[in-house]
């Protein structure tokens, strides 16, 4: 993980940084049919239950094939075969998962990962891994700083 991973197992918010290495196509749960283009996703995500960041090591089985079922939106994403989890930035003990998924941006995908919320998305997607992760770095650390 990056950023901030202090206090990693009180929870927080998370930002899975995702590779889709060619265009793909697969169905969402109740949102249906959708396309992503091959490049760099940002996913953000809250872990404020008992668990804590214990959620991203269940994506993190979901995308390496160890875990079938689909509970999530973003299920359906790493379980694709062109998904990999790249990168996980953090910002430990605080709920930013509204402000860090807005600086990220609309996202290609209404109401994904955003149906408990007001967000247009929780899905952004970037032309490379790198700039996704550049993008989920300085959303946490502007996040961060406005809790501060």
């Amino acid at each position: 993980m990056t950023a901030d991973d202090s206090g990693a197992g009180d929870g927080g918010t998370y930002t899975l940084v995702v590779e889709v290495a060619t265009d793909a196509q697969l169905t969402v749960g109740a949102l249906g049919a959708v396309e992503l283009l091959a490049g760099g996703y940002t996913y953000t995500g809250s872990a404020h239950g008992p668990g804590g960041f214990a959620r991203v090591d269940r994506h993190r089985e979901v995308a390496a094939g160890e875990r079938d079922v689909r509970h999530w939106h973003v299920d359906y994403l790493l379980g694709h075969p062109a998904a990999t989890i790249r990168d996980v930035v953090t910002t430990p003990r605080l709920d930013v998962e509204c402000t860090v998924a807005a600086a990220l941006d609309d996202g290609p995908i209404p109401g994904f990962g955003s149906s408990d919320c007001g967000c247009r998305s929780h899905l952004a997607h970037w032309p490379t891994v790198d700039d996704a992760r550049r993008a989920a770095t300085r959303a946490h650390d502007e996040a961060r700083g406005s809790k501060a």
